[in-house]
């Protein structure tokens, strides 16, 4: 029966109305060249309906009598996709399933969904245990972003699973993204590509300004104008700035003293202008008014975050409706969808964000995004900081020009000739992702390698480096046919705890990850009677 639904499906694609023959080329590759198992890959500029093409999917799976599991990076900021799909399968059931959940919710929804009550299931990264009955797709939308994985204990990756539970069930994976990961481009054989947004447009060229040109104030002249000029006319602007706070750190200029976390190895960050608060841990404690080490009062506040943004867009434009969307503000899921709502609301409105504000949104009156300084993500030390700072830009960018009125997209760097940035102002992924694949090979990083992390933890520094290089030998000898061992990295403090992690490199997935199970196996009681604490990590996320 679910075959000759299947054969229906794709025999009445033509008569689908409204879909433009990109979205019903896509849909053709899920619905009729697949295989169980098979994964998927929609690459669609922002605004080119790749939503639609989850729907239209999904519709089809549910006609042919079988489940159907909707991915989203964050349940918060994706309440658009969960009203489209409730919108569309009203006669249906649907159950949202996400960590805000009390455990009798989640308890209630997990049992309607096994006995096959519920069919239907949207929800962030956990969601994808979800116990469906006869799983015939599983969505993943905007499968680029790195909270689909889970750094703690257990570590897993939400994309990693849905592939395994596909080849379980007989589904067929399908992963959206405007700019998918580095991974999934290489490994997913079938591309489905949508290059114009449904609205027959493109995205935003992006304006490139070299802020070594300008060494006053956080807009350039160009960004100033044109927030003006959008406010003016009654249109939206968003202002992109991946860091929370008003000031990076706080230093005394005459000593040199800088506050820093008692528990953990960082500045603290200033917020508003009388709290020094921890972003890791959440320690926070008044700001000084005099350095304790020297008795001076010469503080000065070095770098900035969306607070000074904040603050710098009502002195550029008094009176104007701003709004700030970051996870100070977005404490709650209530607090956060009440920012979205009132930014969504007619009348020239600023909303300043950090990376929630990239994520899936659709404002059609936004026609000004501005990335007050895209280095921060550009320098960050990671192998993937050049793919994310591409990624944010197209992502971001894609904010604009979604309505009938044109958008731009400013962003403001010291580093102009950046590769990622004039690849996405040029508008050419497909260079992006050949070149930065060739440096990968060239690097042993995933693709080309697979990398498994150790992070060890304890209260004493001494014992955790003794640790640290007593792993990093034993698996160089456990290991030494078929990985590299990488570490282990320096020691820092983290909550209270002393940190340090080793890193394995490979092209021997299997025989590395059978050799290293054993070896945590027969070596983690030892660990632990020394109050050593390790956690493996697979595939990491950050290194």
């Amino acid at each position: 029966e679910a075959q000759a639904a299947r054969l229906q499906a794709c025999a009445t694609l033509s008569d689908i109305p409204d879909l433009l023959s990109e979205q019903r080329q896509a849909l053709h590759s899920v619905l009729c060249e697949t295989q169980p198992g098979d994964e998927v890959l929609l690459h669609g500029v922002t605004g080119s309906g790749k939503t639609e093409v989850y729907l239209q999917a999904a519709q089809a799976t549910l006609e042919a009598g079988r489940s159907v599991l909707l991915l989203v990076p964050e349940i918060g900021l994706t309440g658009q996709t969960v009203a489209r799909v409730r919108r569309r399968f009203a006669g249906a059931r649907v159950a949202v399933l996400h960590s805000g959940l009390s455990a009798g919710e989640r308890l209630l929804a997990y049992a309607s969904v096994a006995r096959g009550d519920l069919r239907i299931v949207v929800g962030a990264r956990s969601a994808v245990f979800a116990p469906l009955v006869d799983l015939g797709l599983i969505v993943v939308d905007e499968e680029h972003d790195t909270s689909y994985k889970q750094e703690s204990e257990p570590a897993y990756d939400a994309r990693t699973v849905a592939q395994w539970r596909a080849e379980q069930t007989g589904a067929v994976v399908l992963l959206g993204s405007a700019t998918p990961s580095v991974e999934t481009y290489a490994r997913v054989a079938r591309h489905a590509d949508l290059r114009r947004r449904v609205d027959g447009s493109q995205p935003p060229a992006l304006e490139i300004v070299d802020m070594r040109d300008h060494h006053q104030g956080l807009f350039s002249p160009r960004l100033a104008e044109a927030l003006t000029a959008a406010v003016d006319a009654g249109e939206k602007a968003i202002l992109f700035l991946n860091r929370r706070g008003y000031a990076a750190y706080l230093v005394c200029e005459h000593c040199g003293h800088a506050w820093q976390c008692p528990r953990c190895d960082v500045t603290l960050t200033l917020f508003g202008s009388r709290t020094l608060r921890c972003r890791t841990c959440g320690h926070a404690q008044p700001a000084p008014a005099v350095c304790p080490e020297c008795g001076r009062s010469d503080l000065v506040r070095h770098g900035y975050g969306t607070e000074r943004v904040e603050r710098e867009v009502r002195l550029l434009l008094p009176g104007v409706e701003l709004l700030r969307l970051d996870s100070d503000v977005a404490g709650s899921y209530a607090r956060l969808q009440g920012v979205l709502t009132r930014f969504a609301e007619p009348g020239p409105k600023v909303l300043v964000g950090t990376q929630m504000i990239a994520k899936g949104h659709h404002f059609p009156d936004v026609t000004l995004v501005g990335v007050v300084n895209v280095d921060l993500t550009l320098h960050f030390p990671d192998f993937r900081a050049e793919e994310r700072t591409f990624a944010l830009l197209v992502q971001v960018g894609g904010r604009s020009g979604r309505g009938e009125r044109p958008g731009r997209v400013i962003v403001q760097t010291l580093d102009p000739e950046a590769r990622p940035i004039v690849l996405a102002a040029a508008g050419e992924d497909e260079r992006f992702y050949a070149e930065e694949l060739e440096r990968r090979r060239e690097l042993g990083y995933p693709p080309a390698g697979f990398l498994v992390a150790l992070d060890l933890s304890g209260m004493s520094r001494d014992q955790l480096e003794v640790a640290g290089r007593f792993t990093a030998e034993q698996l160089g000898a456990r290991l030494a046919e078929s990985a590299q061992i990488l570490g282990p990295g320096p020691i820092w403090r983290e909550r209270g705890r002393y940190v340090c992690r080793v890193v394995i490199k490979t092209t021997e997935t299997g025989k590395t990850l059978d050799a290293l199970r054993a070896w945590l196996a027969s070596n983690r009681d030892r660990y632990r009677a020394r109050g050593v604490r390790m956690v493996p990590d697979v595939e990491p996320e950050w290194l």
